[in-house]
């Protein structure tokens, strides 16, 4: 059995996934490398895919993008922003019906910030630009398929800039919701800034396990499941400045 990320079993098969790039040889790369055992980051994400990932098909541009995903339904679609024949958020916005059912980790080589936004908002679990290390690769579609979202690291003071421009100014009179202590709501910060553990951990002169206790009691508050999603709530309600 495999575990999500929930704590749910479900049975120990590979996740299938739909590889959708107009680059015949970065398809063939992407392949070849899915082909390896996943790595277990359970540490990271507590999930493990037991039995890796198996590639069912390939498409070379929206529309047979599109077309693919609604007829073999794949567990998880690795989907390029830039594509002939209706770019990757086009064929996102008509595979909107599906997304839930079909995570989706958007690919680009390069990002605009509205790109980036829009893919959140049309249901793109995870974000990963093609010059990313494999590894960031791995933990973005481990995360994605155990239900959890994922944004790279390069983009992520990008996007909480993005979100903080969208957020209603009236925050003032709203006191501390969600019982925030005030280290909390310090290491919070560092959290929305994209600071690793053990960067804040050095910071306040503790533990990483001190700041992982921190993160976890923030998690329950807040009702998030992961770094993406606290970062995103604490912009959402003003809860860093």
């Amino acid at each position: 059995m495999t575990s999500t990320r929930n704590g749910e079993s479900r049975p120990e098969r590979a996740v299938r996934v739909v590889i959708a790039d107009d680059e015949c040889m970065f398809r063939a790369s992407l392949r070849q490398l899915l082909a390896a055992p996943a790595p277990v980051v359970r540490d990271v994400f507590s999930v493990e895919i037991g039995a890796g990932f198996e590639v069912i098909g390939e498409a070379g541009s929206g529309q047979d993008t599109i077309d693919l995903v609604g007829a073999v339904k794949p567990d998880l679609l690795l989907l390029d922003i830039s594509m002939p024949r209706r770019n990757g958020l086009d064929a996102l916005r008509e595979l909107r019906p599906l997304v839930g059912c079909v995570r989706v980790v958007m690919l680009s080589a390069t990002i605009e910030r509205a790109q980036l936004l829009t893919a959140i908002r049309l249901g793109a679990q995870g974000v990963v630009p093609k010059h990313s290390p494999t590894e960031q690769l791995f933990e973005c579609m481990l995360c994605v398929a155990g239900g959890g979202s994922w944004i790279a690291p390069s983009l992520m003071t990008d996007f909480v800039d993005m979100m903080r421009t969208l957020v209603d100014r009236e925050r003032g009179a709203a006191g501390r919701p969600f019982g925030l202590t005030p280290r909390e709501r310090e290491v919070l910060t560092l959290v929305v800034e994209g600071c690793p553990n053990k960067e804040i951990a050095q910071r306040f002169a503790v533990s990483e396990e001190t700041i992982k206790h921190h993160l976890t009691r923030m998690f329950d508050k807040v009702g998030a499941a992961n770094r993406l999603e606290l970062a995103l709530a604490a912009t959402r309600h003003g809860l860093v400045e």
